[in-house]
Parts: C-alpha cells; structure tokens; sequence
C-alpha cells in the first residue's frame, strides 16, 4: 500500500470505480441478504427486523469515523476494507450450506456492515478531499450512477446469476454459495484496481490534532461542532424523515414481488426479480440520479427541492396498483417498479446534495458520516417492523399505509434552509 501515486488523476478513472465498490457490499447486505433469506426460508417478519438491524453499523459509524479522520490515509482505509470486504463475502459463501446458516451468515453479514461503513467513510471523506466543490456537484450525478451500477450488479446482475444456478444446482443454497464466492472475487479485483490507480490527493492526510489534548478532546470537539450547527434540529428531522416511506417500501418490496399470489405477492421467480427491482428498477433510478444531478447543477438544489419530493414520493402509488391488481404481465410490472424507482433516484439527488451541505466546516469526513449515520438510522428503524406491518395487514393494505408514510416526507423539507445557488454549476 506504499506505492508511490500522483496527487491528482482525472476524476473519470477513480471516482466511478470507488462508487463501485462502495454499493456493491451495501446492496449485498441491504438488498441481497433479502433475497437469500427469502429463498432459504425465513418469514418477513423476521427478514425485515433482523436485515434491518444491519443498519446499525451506519447508524453508529460516526462514533468511529474519527478514528479514520484521525489516524493514516483515506486511502489507506479504503484498500483495507476492501480486502476485509472480499473476506467476508467469501465467509458467507462458506457459511451458507451448514444448518445453522442464518446465524452464521448474519454474524458474517454483521462484519461486512461495518467493513462497508467504515468504507463509506474513508470513500466519502476521500470524495471531498480529492475535488473542489465545483467538481463535487458536478460528479454527484456520476457518483451516484455508479453507485446504482454496483446495486444493479449485486441486487440485479448477482441475483439473477443466483436464479440461473438454483436450476442447475442440487440445492438454493448451493446455488447461493457459488454465487457469493463469484462476488467476493470480484471485491479483490477493486482492490487491486484501487492499489495501484487511486491517487494520493495532498489534502489526504490525517486531521491535525492538538497534541496538548488527548484525543477523546478532538473526538468530542468534532461532534460539538456539528450539532452546534445552524437549525441542527430541523437537519436532523430531513435525515430521519425524508425516506421515511422509502424506507419501509423498500423491505417489503423483494417479499412481494416473491410471494406466491395466493399470499398477494406476484409469484416471480429469482431470476426475474433480479430483472425487474435489480436491473431495470436500478436502471430508472440511476437515471432519475443523473437528471437530478444535471438539473441541480443547472439552477441550484433550492429551485428544484419541492419538484424532488413530490416525484420522490407519489410513485410509491405503483405498489398500490400492483398489489391490488396483481398483473400477470411482466412487463407492466416492470414499467410500474421503474416508474417508482426513477422518482426515488431523482428524489434522491437532493438528499445526497443536502448532506453534503450539512457537513460543510471543520472535520468535513466525521461531519459526514454524521449525516449518513442519521440517514441510516431513518432506514433503519421503519425498516425494523415493516414485516410485521405488512404481516398483519396484508400487501394490499401495507401499500396503503406506504402512501400515508410519506406525509413526513412533504413536511421535513419545509423545515431546512437551503443556501440559493448551492449546487449550481459555477458555484
């Protein structure tokens, strides 16, 4: 990890790969673990309260991103979490097959949670350092288009690689096995990549430190400083509540369209939701990322924050239509989940805009992960009993639900001040 690298290269060969590998083991631990558990077996219920605790890395990354801040290079993490990341990733393709897979495979999942958190941080961090804020909004539309490649990758391309082998092979979990290990081969390949072509921008160096205070002085410094922030509250209420339908839906989303009919799901095979939510669910959403981006980047995120929540949010009426009218057509279901995909990812752009604005200051990284522990921690908890929602009200009815969920979401953005111009190009 000593070999000598330029302080710039052209964001190009860099920034889409390290968004790569930042999505793929987020999806897998996300989305992907949804996916398996449902096929092994387990109930909503507790696929929803027990992939919903993985969170929790997310949630509490903040109270360790000091210690990435603080202590070597962004890169220097970035490279050892990837190869941790590869190493757990072929751990749960061991730990499938043996009878007790959910706890082994959940306490694997665990250490991938926070290998891909603290990951975030050494990326994001990475991210800010290495480009100006021009640059910054210009490559949040890039940014985040390859981050959703490496969702349709795991979530899309992974599960329906999954869906194909569970024909050939003598079980699913064989099949799933085989599948994990084809991933984490693929994680050590970012490494490589990474070692050799990530560059080492001058501004990557560890955040000074008052030798005259110990570090726990640094480390509570750098949380005064953010929740002494400017309408702190009203920050926090757009982190925890903006996706709070989202974050419901989008547990629940993998179940439905899995379930048999007869249980008001619509009975696709594995392979097929790896087509419909993973690649042409995260096609649209990767699309509605870069428009967003491009007409943020052309006016400013304040003229375009309400057109945002309201295409974010009313979509989520497709789940409606499609759990109560339940259509055999795979292409209509297609079309709806792109529709509510593509709002979601347009929708988006301003909250990803929003936490970069919010961790603006001193201690830029810790600032962030911050944003993104809030942002984790309004997944998390919603997330944590939509199963049992959805258990006990049935599809149809959990949709309806998803729609009064959004209310929050209209009434948050009302709430934070956004600087005018921030995000247009130029600026």
């Amino acid at each position: 990890m000593k070999h000598p690298k330029p302080s710039y290269r052209n964001p190009w060969t860099w920034v889409p790969s390290l968004y790569l590998a930042e999505g793929i083991p987020y999806a897998v631990v996300m989305t992907v673990s949804v996916v398996l558990y449902k096929r092994l077996g387990i109930s909503n219920t507790d696929i929803a309260l027990y992939t919903s605790w993985l969170y929790l890395p997310w949630v509490i990354k903040p109270f360790w991103s000091p210690l990435v801040d603080m202590f070597r290079t962004k890169r220097f993490w970035i490279l050892a979490m990837q190869v941790l990341l590869g190493a757990s990733l072929a751990a749960v393709a061991l730990a499938i097959p043996v009878p007790d897979f959910f706890r082994w495979t959940l306490a694997v999942f665990w250490l991938m949670a926070f290998s891909s958190a603290t990951h975030d941080i050494a990326a994001d961090g990475f991210y800010m350092l290495g480009l100006g804020q021009h640059h910054q909004a210009a490559f949040i539309g890039v940014r985040n288009m390859f981050y959703r490649i490496a969702l349709i990758s795991a979530q899309g391309l992974l599960v329906i690689l999954a869906g194909l082998l569970e024909r050939r092979s003598p079980s699913v979990a064989v099949a799933w096995s085989a599948t994990f290990f084809v991933l984490a081969g693929f994680v050590l390949a970012f490494f490589l990549y990474h070692l050799f072509v990530l560059p080492c921008p001058v501004s990557d160096r560890p955040a000074p430190r008052d030798r005259s205070k110990n570090f726990f002085a640094d480390f509570l410094k750098s949380f005064v400083l953010f929740f002494g922030k400017r309408d702190i509250a009203a920050v926090i209420a757009f982190l925890l509540f903006y996706r709070f339908a989202e974050a419901q839906l989008m547990k629940m989303v993998v179940p439905f369209l899995l379930d048999p009919r007869a249980a008001g799901g619509l009975g696709l095979s594995t392979a097929e939701v790896g087509i419909v939510y993973g690649t042409v669910g995260v096609v649209t959403l990767m699309l509605g990322g870069l428009i967003g981006g491009y007409v943020v980047s052309r006016q400013g995120l304040k003229s375009w924050l309400w057109t945002m929540v309201v295409v974010m949010h009313l979509p989520d009426l497709v789940f409606v239509y499609l759990s109560w009218t339940q259509p055999e057509n795979f292409f209509a279901v297609a079309v709806a989940v792109a529709v509510e995909q593509f709002g979601y990812g347009f929708g988006f752009t301003a909250y990803a805009l929003f936490m970069i604005l919010a961790s603006e200051g001193e201690y830029k990284t810790v600032h962030y992960a911050l944003c993104t522990g809030f942002m984790a921690l309004g997944m998390m908890i919603p997330g944590m009993f939509s199963g049992w929602v959805q258990e006990m009200l049935g599809y149809r009815n959990f949709f309806l639900w998803i729609m009064v969920s959004t209310i929050p979401g209209f009434v948050v953005p009302a709430l934070v001040d956004i600087e005018p111009g921030f995000g247009k190009r130029g600026d």
